[in-house]
């Protein structure tokens, strides 16, 4: 018990949000602090709940979160503990209410992969893997057409340019983002723009990416998507700028 009240985790938890979360949230700092480091056991079910005032199953549901994480392993009959390789796994939290600030900075973290993955799909791609390419830069077309916003076909396109590639991580950082990469997704109605002239501006870019690949135009493939990706960055930061004059 002497041990809990020296932890963040020692005084009880406010009710606005999830319990389970709030503690997941102070045992994480806890242990990537270093407050409970490598090799140390959290403190015992009877000590968090003593020190938290929280039930048996929020702890429970905390601990396996950390579990899931890696953050901490547990012994039967001895407890939890933080191992010696305990690291938070890499993430992006962002939801469909993410600031543009937010969204800039995934645009950001994209770039770089996917400008690198169009010129490997343009160098490496199979036949099969452009027809593929073709057939969703065509679906987003045709769901243009029935005046939708064509997420889900404009993030499989990025997809399976990462999968012509011929490097599975392309496509794992990729669903790892989720199809919330997509920034009109995230922020409704695009970057400010009448959702007829942001489409076409969108995927006039995209064929030109497709264009490139198709042809095995390593490096026209690359400026391709560099110039989509850096010109929906510009557009989201005037869209940005305008709602800060607002």
């Amino acid at each position: 018990m002497e041990a809990a009240k020296k932890l963040s985790v020692a005084r009880p938890l406010p009710p606005p949000r999830s319990l389970a979360h709030e503690l997941i949230t102070r045992l994480t700092a806890d242990i990537t602090s270093g407050n409970i480091p490598p090799g140390t056991r959290l403190p015992t079910e009877q000590e968090l709940i003593a020190a938290t005032g929280v039930s048996r199953t929020v702890v429970r549901e905390a601990v396996a979160a950390l579990r899931a994480e890696g953050l901490v392993v547990t012994r039967q009959g001895v407890g939890a503990f933080v191992p010696e390789n305990a690291r938070r796994p890499f993430r992006v939290d962002f939801g469909r209410l993410s600031s543009i600030r937010e969204v800039l900075e995934v645009m950001e973290l994209r770039t770089g992969i996917e400008i690198e993955a169009a010129g490997l799909a343009a160098e490496r791609a199979s036949a099969a893997q452009v027809r593929n390419i073709v057939d969703c830069l065509h679906m987003i077309d045709r769901a243009l057409k029935r005046s939708e916003d064509a997420i889900d076909q404009d993030f499989a396109l990025h997809c399976s340019i990462a999968d012509a590639a011929g490097n599975p991580q392309f496509r794992r950082l990729l669903e790892h983002l989720g199809r919330l990469i997509i920034p009109r997704q995230t922020i409704s109605g695009g970057p400010g723009l009448p959702r007829r002239v942001y489409s076409k501006i969108f995927q006039e870019e995209h064929r030109e990416i497709v264009r490139a690949i198709r042809t095995g135009a390593v490096a026209q493939a690359r400026a391709a998507m560099r110039r989509h990706l850096l010109n929906s960055r510009k557009r989201y930061q005037a869209f940005a700028a305008k709602l800060g004059g607002a």
